[in-house]
């Protein structure tokens, strides 16, 4: 079984369905007749990935994530459909890098006794300027 090195991550070729349709944009006459642009489909269920990677790819996929469970990158910048295919591929593989990265756990902070009790003194301290504007009860 043939594997495609994608982000750091060897995947299964059968995993990976490929579809070739006309782009829209530059290509002059060509447009009309070449089908240029890279459909890349990955089959999360065929990948192979660990639990955790897969996860967060589908969380950073996000709308390229379709209801069967594949990631769809769509690539047509370029008139070729070799560098479209190649454009996939690269854009597939810097999403399947960022989600292989796991996350740094958040550590909760505390504040301070001293930020708290200046807290305090600043809005004792606040309602004093307060008070010395108020007319005097002499009256």
């Amino acid at each position: 079984m043939a594997t495609i090195e994608v982000g750091g991550v060897a995947i299964p070729e059968s995993a990976m369905t490929w579809n070739f349709v006309r782009a829209s944009g530059p290509g002059g006459q060509n447009v009309n007749k070449v089908a240029t642009a890279a459909e890349c489909r990955l089959d999360l269920e065929q990948a192979g990935l660990e639990q955790g990677v897969r996860q967060r790819l589908e969380r950073l996929a996000g709308s390229r994530l379709t209801g069967a469970g594949e990631i769809l990158i769509v690539a047509e910048k370029h008139r070729t459909q070799a560098r479209n295919r190649a454009d996939a591929l690269e854009r597939l593989g810097t999403l399947i890098a960022a989600a292989r990265e796991t996350p740094k756990p958040r550590v909760p902070t505390r504040v301070s006794s001293s930020q708290k009790a200046k807290r305090r003194s600043d809005k004792r301290h606040r309602g004093e300027v307060k008070r010395q504007r108020k007319p005097p009860d002499d009256y």
